[in-house]
């Protein structure tokens, strides 16, 4: 049986302007419009814009919704102030991830939690077993649209549509005023490594914001942009992609994500026992990123290899030619032995060995005069 795929209110916006659709997630979204190069290079040099209006929103308020919250997430929600958002990873009893989101504070008891697209009813079901007495716990994803503006320009062209004063909003911390007249969270929040802003407002009013939004930055080298792109640039940055890179298999710390994890913190959250129990037996495998040293790109689901051996030590989860650095780029799980920067391994690339290096992340680090910034 063929599975009905979801639209976001901007799929007839993003026909008009020519978009190639593609499924994704359970939805029919752009996956390029001009080409993933000429998009990334505008988001690296000017600005982009982006429908996320699939990702997911969870309402959760009432009197003991923050330590609900902090009981399921692996950082420490109680540490939020309002008008900050933070990113957290949500966890199994056995410390495999459920998903990865961020929560956004938007007063005393008032949450808003944005989840991955392809993990709403999941994310939800798991949520609402155990909700607590007191709290409500509402999936709003239906009456919301998301539109991400990225890129070195974004807070200008913003700015030049709204009243309120960007230039205080840190990364990670959001507003709630008006764009274009219409009613919208404005937070300082991306998925680019570039600085940039989401916005969140009512679905049936996001055709208007895209449009205004485009108009506006129509001479500052505004483009749309579709997940192509949305990929390339998120894979310069090493940010995990769910599905990809983390999922119901993998735990944060073995993919780097123990910067969210507060063992320490007060709340026994879910999967916190697990969790101590595998950091102190340590990691048998790590998320890292390579380049090649050989011809050939790495994608996912390929073998990593011992250079010399060949025996398989990894899998590869992303991989691309990057636009910013015009070399291929790859992250992959490999066993702790070869995660050191600087290791030798090989990727299995049509059956045969291709020799790569272990290297820093992020793959790309933005000029230090382009301020801001937002995961």
């Amino acid at each position: 049986m063929t599975e009905t795929l979801k639209r976001t209110s901007l799929f007839e916006t993003h026909k008009a302007a020519g978009a190639r659709i593609v499924p994704f997630a359970g939805w029919e979204m752009p996956v390029q419009y001009e080409g993933v190069i000429p998009e990334h290079k505008a988001v690296r040099s000017a600005a982009g814009l982006f429908d996320v209006s699939h990702m997911g929103e969870f309402i959760v308020e009432g009197a003991g919704a923050t330590a609900f919250l902090d009981g399921l997430l692996t950082n420490d929600v109680t540490k939020v102030v309002d008008g900050q958002a933070q990113y957290n990873v949500m966890l199994y009893d056995n410390a495999t991830i459920v998903d990865d989101l961020i929560v956004y504070k938007r007063g005393a008891e008032k949450w808003l939690v944005i989840v991955n697209a392809g993990n709403i009813d999941k994310d939800f079901a798991w949520m609402k077993a155990r909700v607590p007495a007191g709290v409500t716990l509402r999936n709003d994803s239906d009456a919301w649209a998301l539109l991400a503006l990225q890129g070195p320009k974004a807070a200008e062209i913003l700015q030049s549509l709204t009243k309120t004063e960007l230039a205080p909003i840190k990364t990670y911390h959001f507003a709630e005023g008006e764009v274009a007249g219409m009613k919208a969270i404005l937070a300082r929040t991306g998925y680019t490594g570039e600085d940039g802003f989401e916005l969140a407002v009512a679905a049936n009013e996001a055709p208007a914001l895209w449009r205004a939004l485009m108009e506006a930055g129509a001479s500052k080298g505004l483009k749309p942009v579709g997940l192509g792109a949305r990929d390339t640039l998120r894979l310069e940055m090493k940010y995990a992609l769910y599905g990809n890179d983390i999922d119901d298999t993998t735990n944060p710390l073995e993919a780097g994500l123990g910067w969210v994890v507060k063992l320490g913190k007060a709340a026994t959250f879910v999967g916190k026992t697990a969790l101590e129990a595998i950091k102190a037996k340590g990691l048998t495998r790590k998320l890292v990123g390579f380049d090649m040293t050989e011809r050939g790109i790495a994608r996912h689901g390929y073998k990593i290899l011992d250079p010399k051996t060949k025996a398989e030590i990894g899998i590869v989860t992303s991989g691309t030619q990057s636009p910013s650095l015009d070399r291929p780029i790859a992250v992959g799980y490999v066993n702790s032995a070869y995660a050191a920067v600087g290791s030798e391994i090989a990727v299995e690339i049509r059956g045969e060995p291709r020799l790569a290096k272990v290297v820093e992340t992020p793959f790309y680090n933005r000029p230090p005069s382009q301020a801001g910034g937002s995961q």
